[in-house]
């Protein structure tokens, strides 16, 4: 069986100089590792280099972002499973072999996460990811330890191997086969959601995403585009109705729409009077940039299966949130899940 680690790279040498020899120590026994760069402005290459000559480099032509960036990597990598990993992470021993076993376990297993821990403060669960991702009904991500800002320490309360929702893209393990029948990642997201699209169209084909609490890594988080970027705001409600107009079942559709469009108006306004204008403006334009694609992701759905809503939280987690005071996971009604 073979493994290869992929790092997609932009402008993140000091990462690279800081994590890598931790990555090389308690993987090169397991698996090839392999740096994209998309194009870095920055040093990145010429550092690789010179520091680590033994390390395979593929160059991308351009900053296609995180979608087409690994779509390009990954289709000149030949190996049996896939790990995607953020510059900014720090690995531990023995992170790879539990995952890979669990997954190698089903073979209607095609992805999984470790546990994420956050490299600043290492007691907790890092936001892009923590203990396994799901969605509301109305397409809002949250995590196992994170429900929006609200980040848990972890105490071991999340150390059972489940199957969940989606599978941050910080530390993704994935059949290969599978990617590629796939499709990989849509290119149109750019970055952020397009995993949790990926998962879903896995799902939705009759696929298990999964969750490994036995291998742990330490992430930075925002180390290219920090959580305040009204960038990364716009990408987020963009990608998020791509990802919703993509993957619901036809029943659905309609409702949800019409629940979401009245939710971030007032999340626009919210942001217009406690943060300013640049992110008003982001969500405003993140609702015509999904028009403006509107034809291209409606040919898209055509083309793929509907259906699956299993781990889907069957109510709305910013109501559970905001207004009654539910900051953690353990505080959800699990039987308010969707079970197929």
């Amino acid at each position: 069986m073979s493994i290869a680690v992929v790092i997609l790279n932009w402008n993140g040498r000091k990462y690279l100089q800081q994590f890598l020899p931790t990555l090389i120590q308690y993987s090169k026994d397991e698996a090839e590792i392999i740096v994209a760069d998309n194009a870095s402005t920055d040093d990145s290459v010429s550092f690789l280099r010179s520091s680590f000559p033994d390390i395979r480099i593929i160059q991308n032509p351009d900053n296609g972002g995180f979608a087409r960036g690994y779509n390009l990597a990954l289709s000149q990598v030949k190996a049996d499973h896939y790990i995607l990993l953020n510059s900014d992470i720090e690995v531990t021993e023995n992170w790879i072999s539990p995952v890979i076993e669990l997954m190698e376990q089903d073979e209607r297993i095609a992805a999984c996460q470790p546990k994420i821990r956050s490299y600043l403060e290492p007691k907790k669960f890092e936001y892009a990811g923590a203990a396994g991702g799901f969605i509301d009904k109305y397409g809002y991500p949250f995590c196992r330890g994170r429900i929006f800002l609200s980040i848990e320490e972890d105490h071991g309360q999340y150390d059972d191997v489940i199957e969940i929702f989606w599978a941050t893209g910080a530390c993704l393990f994935v059949k290969a086969d599978i990617f590629h029948q796939f499709g990989g990642f849509d290119e149109d997201f750019f970055a952020h959601m397009e995993e949790i699209d990926f998962c879903w169209r896995l799902k939705n084909n009759g696929y298990k995403i999964m969750y490994c609490p036995t291998s742990t890594v330490f992430h930075i988080g925002g180390g290219t585009l920090p959580k305040a970027s009204w960038r990364k705001t716009y990408l987020n409600f963009r990608n998020n109705f791509f990802l919703l107009y993509k993957n619901l079942p036809d029943d659905r559709l309609i409702r949800v729409f019409v629940v979401r469009y009245l939710l971030d108006t007032i999340a626009a306004f919210k942001f217009l009077f406690q943060a300013g204008f640049k992110d008003f403006w982001a969500v405003t334009r993140a609702h015509f940039s999904f028009y403006r694609f509107f034809g291209k992701t409606k040919q898209k759905r055509k083309l793929l299966k509907h259906g699956s809503m299993q781990n889907v939280y069957g109510k709305n987690i910013v109501i559970e949130y905001y207004l009654r005071g539910k900051r953690k996971f353990s505080q959800l009604n699990m039987k308010k899940f969707y079970s197929a």
